[in-house]
């Protein structure tokens, strides 16, 4: 991914002759970006008055969007866990055909049919604050579902995992292992230190009265104990529990139910059953990928696409907005959009203003990193010429 700055200047006598200065300045002398003409439409103008409260309000909308857009990529990054790589892969902006983010912004081309140009310019911002604000909603509703059904799979997992003092023993003991409907006998089980085996096995007969005879049994070892069972007379359970606890040797507290302990494992194959079917073959471009995923990675790729296009629209109504404030009628500009060389940036941005300093003689005084009371520009930034940051490396994420 990369940053881009898209920005305008008045038209000359034509707007090709504005755009090959751009060209000759930065490219054709020296290598300090790549340019693409950013194509707007002939939008209504209104009145001067709507045009101010617009810009404000696109600014906030810009900033509402991008956040949007962030998240959304940033869940589909959450949501696809060990398959973090693949996300790049399916971040992708589908304008009538499907393009990677980089390849969309440089061929940006108005949408007409969401966003129809004989609409007023406020009605169009309506539109695309409606449509993100859904799409925000949508994400904290679904969100919630899927994290609810992972908190729940993820609670089942951690029964049967860890230690044999707090794992769940459903799947480890089986049921020959217990004397079951015995009005007299009961078997218990037992974690006991892999140091202690041999403690054990002395005094877990002296342990209470009534304990049966060579009753215990090894059923199971982690790295650290070894769970054993034995039977034993139902009076002698308390006075058990106790002399094992002095020997420190923990009875776990278990009663075998197959009714019980197949619900649960039900219920672990549903919610792991629920939580692949969210995402299955999320992995495929080679084929129409917002058809091959499930269906939470289906509505994040599809619902990302439409914030991350409706981003660039707003990007192309301020950049619309701000050129026929600062340059005025009739509309003559040429939005271009620039793609600096990371190396050459500084002096991108030395050329670009010796380019268009012309344009606002308040320009040689004002210093871009200045915090500047009443001006309600993004990040404070201020150039003689409309000037506004795509920086689509806000979609990188580390895998």
């Amino acid at each position: 991914m990369t940053e881009f700055w898209l920005i305008s200047a008045p038209g000359e006598k034509t707007c090709q002759q504005t755009w090959d200065k751009l060209m000759v300045a930065t490219t054709r002398t020296n290598n300090l970006s790549t340019n693409n003409k950013f194509n707007i439409p002939d939008l209504k103008v209104g009145t001067l008055d709507v045009l101010v409260g617009l810009s404000d309000e696109l600014a906030k909308l810009d900033t509402f969007v991008e956040s949007v857009v962030k998240k959304v990529a940033q869940y589909m990054a959450d949501v696809l866990e060990d398959s973090r790589d693949k996300v790049q892969e399916n971040l992708l902006a589908n304008g009538g055909n499907l393009f990677d983010l980089v390849t969309y912004v440089t061929r940006f081309q108005w949408d007409m049919a969401k966003y129809p140009i004989k609409q007023s310019l406020k009605n169009i911002s309506e539109i695309i604050s409606k449509q993100v604000t859904q799409i925000d909603n949508d994400l904290k509703a679904r969100a919630s579902a899927y994290n609810n059904l992972k908190g729940n799979l993820q609670n089942l997992e951690r029964k049967n995992a860890g230690s044999l003092m707090t794992r769940s023993l459903a799947d480890i003991v089986k049921k020959e292992d217990f004397v079951l409907d015995s009005e007299y006998l009961i078997t218990m089980l037992v974690v006991v230190p892999k140091t202690s085996y041999a403690d054990w096995q002395k005094t877990y007969e002296t342990l209470a009265e009534m304990v049966v005879p060579r009753s215990t049994k090894l059923l199971f070892e982690d790295n650290d104990s070894g769970l054993f069972s034995v039977t034993l007379f139902r009076k002698a359970v308390d006075d058990f529990k106790h002399k094992a606890r002095e020997n420190k040797f923990t009875v776990r507290d278990f009663q075998y139910n197959e009714e019980e302990m197949k619900a649960d494992k039900e219920e672990m194959t549903r919610l792991s059953t629920d939580k692949k079917k969210q995402f299955s073959c999320f992995c495929s471009t080679s084929v129409h990928p917002f058809a091959t995923a499930g269906p939470l990675v289906r509505w994040l790729k599809v619902n990302f696409s439409e914030a991350f296009i409706a981003w660039i629209h707003i990007k192309a109504l301020r950049v619309f907005v701000e050129s026929v404030l600062r340059y005025g009628l009739p509309v003559n500009f040429q939005a271009m959009l620039l793609q600096p060389n990371k190396k050459n940036m500084k002096k991108l941005r030395e050329v670009l203003y010796d380019l268009y300093k012309h344009l606002d003689s308040s320009a040689a005084i004002i210093d871009a990193s200045m915090d500047i009371p009443g001006l309600n520009l993004s990040q404070q930034e201020y150039y003689p010429y409309v000037y506004y940051k795509i920086d689509c490396n806000l979609l990188d994420f580390k895998v």
